[in-house]
């Protein structure tokens, strides 16, 4: 057999990077010479040269990835191609600037391709910006890519494809060294009435405007090297809500019961790490990848609802940390770390005062969900900073034999269920408020006892494993010698 020889042939032209005087004359020529016309997108100020093209559009929607949406143009224009003998494909701006459908095509052994020149956005930009790019050495990066492409890179950069917020902020998360003052240039619909050049820092660079498909980022200069990491995570994290059947199902509702287990393993990862075993870093940062991840699965979730993003989360705590640390970014002098923390409450203090208008309880931003005694802890550190507290341990003392005899009186009188769980409850918030006083974290304490518990009873499950005693049906003074035992040991 002979070698194959292509039977369609594709046309695909550029319709400029928006004006109308940008689109050349061999671009007209072609719309007007071959009938079976295809549009990647008709989101483009020129897309209407071609009013009875077939457009992807509904691609973008239909599909999961990008990668898909390419995938399918092409064996949409080749079948075309293969049934019509010729048909014109138009993308916005130039063919060959970061067209992956173009590239494919170009690849396709089953049509000959003919690419027409067109102007790119990238004139454009080179005039607003006032530079030669060649003799500033800029780089051109697909903001898709950004911190794969632009690792090791220091700029001057030239990002392309940063048509939404979501990837603006991808592009802001790749460089964690930023310090926020960095100066970057935002360039809007250029060449049309309402082109707008956006000079503004990296701190506002997600925040600058809303872009669309013609928006471009320059980026003069960066202090260090991209980091790409972060934004790794955050693009599998997008791929499997977009994909994944049980990532898409999702809630942050659903979710909160990972996000606690994913934090007592890290706990628990916490408690066993041996400062003279490196190898018990490897169970700490796995599991503060999983509670990572917890945090930038709600981020995405927030992101698809158009609420937040990660850069958000990032940036909140960052300003926070910065406020609450007037000694390291202030005036402020502190020598030790208890003056860091009555720096600290103070500062809090002062955000509550500045938030009365969504609350003016002293309670406000304790977390309801909290495990229980920490709860309590920090309700009655809140009612003690306005003075509602015992002045000493004795008065916590007194309470708690005081909650004890009620629950006994309760008990005496046979009680309803609830009403025990009640005084239970009563005495239990005592016991914190001991804690509290004598300088215990009541949480921790409560760990530690049931640590230890735990220890000796399975002391005495050895115990009776060693001498073929039945812990199901043993009596209790069986039990209490092989614990009494156990202590002893440990």
């Amino acid at each position: 057999m002979g070698d194959h020889i292509p039977v369609g042939r594709v046309t695909i032209v550029g319709l400029g990077p928006g004006p109308r005087n940008t689109v050349t004359q061999a671009t007209l020529e072609a719309i007007a010479n071959i009938p079976h016309q295809f549009l990647r997108t008709r989101k483009h100020p020129t897309a209407d040269l071609l009013p009875h093209a077939h457009s992807f559009d509904e691609l973008y929607e239909a599909l999961p990835s990008f990668d898909d949406v390419y995938a399918a143009i092409t064996e949409a224009v080749v079948a075309a191609a293969l049934q019509h003998g010729e048909v014109l494909y138009a993308v916005p701006g130039s063919p060959l600037i970061l067209e992956t459908s173009v590239a494919q095509l170009r690849a396709d052994n089953r049509i000959t391709v003919t690419v027409l020149p067109a102007l790119s956005f990238l004139d454009l930009a080179w005039e607003a910006l006032g530079i030669d790019p060649v003799n500033s050495g800029v780089r051109l990066i697909d903001g898709h890519r950004f911190a794969i492409e632009a690792a090791n890179e220091r700029g001057p950069l030239l990002v392309a494809q940063v048509h939404a917020d979501w990837v603006l902020s991808d592009v802001k998360l790749a460089f964690d060294e930023a310090v926020g003052n960095e100066p970057i240039v935002l360039l809007h619909h250029l060449g049309l009435e309402d082109q707008r050049l956006e000079h503004t820092t990296w701190q506002e660079l997600d925040r600058a405007l809303s872009p669309d498909h013609l928006t471009t980022l320059y980026i003069p200069q960066l202090a260090q090297p991209i980091a790409a990491e972060m934004v790794k995570l955050h693009q599998l994290a997008r791929t499997l809500r977009e994909q994944c059947p049980w990532d898409i199902e999702q809630t942050h509702q659903s979710l909160i019961k990972h996000l606690l287990e994913e934090a007592y393993e890290t706990v628990d990862a916490l408690n066993e790490l041996d400062p003279d075993d490196p190898s018990t870093d490897e169970a700490l940062i796995e599991e503060l990848g999983d509670l990572l991840y917890q945090v930038e699965f709600h981020a995405t979730i927030a992101e698809q609802e158009g609420r937040f993003t990660f850069a958000d989360v990032a940036r909140s705590i960052h300003d926070k940390l910065v406020r609450r640390h007037p000694h390291v970014f202030g005036s402020t002098v502190a020598h030790s770390a208890d003056e860091v923390v009555s720096t600290w409450d103070e500062v809090k203090r002062q955000e509550r005062k500045d938030n009365d208008s969504k609350s003016d309880s002293v309670f406000s931003g304790v977390a309801k969900a909290a495990p229980a005694l920490s709860y309590a802890t920090k309700l009655q550190k809140r009612a003690a900073d306005v003075g509602f507290d015992w002045p000493n341990a004795d008065g916590a003392f007194d309470k708690i034999r005081e909650e004890s005899a009620e629950i006994r009186e309760a008990l005496r009188l046979n009680e309803s269920t609830e009403a025990i769980r009640l005084e239970l409850g009563d005495l239990l918030f005592s016991v914190v408020n001991l804690s509290r006083h004598l300088g215990h974290d009541a949480e921790t304490a409560l760990r530690e006892a049931s640590d230890k518990f735990r220890s000796r009873f399975e002391s005495v499950e050895r115990l009776a494993s060693e001498r073929n005693i039945d812990l199901h049906v043993a009596d209790l003074a069986t039990l209490d010698a092989l614990w009494d035992e156990a202590k002893t040991r440990n």
